[in-house]
């Protein structure tokens, strides 16, 4: 079966925007194009759209995309159980967070009783599925999938007091941070505590904590943009500060 730009786009439900947008790109090139000039797309096209969309659904970004589907060796098998393991995965703290809200509404009408640590538990599932749709795919990789999913189940067992304590300290490394990048100094005396304030924050979700490990966060907090935006706010070159801090403190203890 044959569809024209049009008809596919109503298919897929996306724009024929999108569509030329990944002909121009050479991600998704149409079947043929027939006498009067339209794109016309086969099974072929239809099936690789597919994979476009799933790699989509779990934030993968398009020049990745481009990259992985137009290497020689992309596999659409492997990929296909890749997509469902991570769509599972998904689905999984979906249904925890709902759960938790659920039970947070019944509470809050005096339905069942909540003891403090099931009251915390929406707020964690709820930063770590915004922590895995930021930046899940670089820290998967860079870590490794086994890794992050023990990093998260150790955040979703922290007691109320230490979780209390992992995000008041997200709010004081901010604070200290627009401080010390004022210093111009990463080994000055605020750079240093900011440094192992951060040390402390890691340790409350990290599985195994190491210096190493540190040392390589630091510096894809420099190399990825969404992390150099979000330290970035406190001041011009805050990301690079914060890297540096931490390495000089690492190499100082």
């Amino acid at each position: 079966m044959e569809y024209t730009i049009s008809q596919l786009a109503k298919l897929a439900g996306i724009s024929t925007r999108t569509l030329r947008y990944y002909d121009e790109i050479n991600l998704l090139k149409p079947k043929r194009i027939n006498s009067s000039g339209y794109r016309i797309y086969g099974q072929e096209e239809v099936d690789r759209l597919q994979q476009i969309l799933f790699f989509r659904e779990l934030d993968v970004n398009i020049e990745t995309i481009l990259s992985i589907m137009n290497d020689p060796n992309f596999d659409s098998i492997k990929a296909l159980e890749h997509h469902l393991t991570q769509l599972m995965k998904k689905r999984s703290r979906l249904d925890n967070l709902i759960e938790s809200v659920k039970k947070t509404i019944a509470h809050e009408k005096g339905v069942i009783v909540m003891n403090n640590e099931e009251k915390f538990k929406a707020f964690k599932e709820q930063l770590i599925e915004e922590n895995e749709q930021q930046y899940g795919k670089e820290i998967r990789e860079k870590y490794g999938d086994d890794i992050i999913d023990k990093s998260n189940n150790k955040l979703r067992n922290l007691s109320k007091g230490d979780f209390e304590r992992f995000r008041q300290l997200e709010v004081e490394i901010l604070e200290l941070l627009e401080k010390a990048v004022q210093t111009g100094d990463p080994s000055s005396p605020p750079a240093r505590e900011l440094a192992a304030k951060h040390k402390e924050w890691l340790t409350l979700s990290w599985p195994e904590y190491s210096e190493e490990a540190h040392r390589g966060l630091a510096e894809m907090y420099v190399s990825d943009e969404r992390f150099k935006a979000y330290y970035d706010r406190k001041g011009p070159g805050a990301t690079e500060f914060l890297r540096d801090a931490i390495l000089r403190y690492l190499e100082n203890k």
